[in-house]
């Protein structure tokens, strides 16, 4: 049986307090025991976990460090604007 389950992700870094990004994640059975959970959106963004509670956490955390930015994602050019995006 495969679940689909939505996860608030709750940004330390918001713009506006309340600010919340939902995003659908698909959590099956493994045939190994356990889940696994990924999220569709996010291409190569998986995890697992023993129980679902488990899976749903630490999909949570890879959503996380998948968004989080780095400074060296991209060196803008002398004439780019670098400019900020809240979903």
């Amino acid at each position: 049986m495969i679940s689909c389950v939505n996860v608030i992700y709750y940004s330390q870094k918001r713009i506006k307090a309340g600010e919340l990004m939902k995003l659908k994640v698909i959590l099956e059975p493994s045939d190994e025991g356990g889940y696994t959970v990924y999220a569709p959106s996010l291409p190569s963004c998986i995890s697992e976990g023993d129980t679902k509670g488990e899976a749903l956490a630490n999909i949570r955390e890879a959503i996380e460090l998948y968004l989080e930015p780095t400074e060296d994602d991209h060196i803008p050019q002398d004439k780019a604007e670098v400019l900020e995006l809240a979903l």
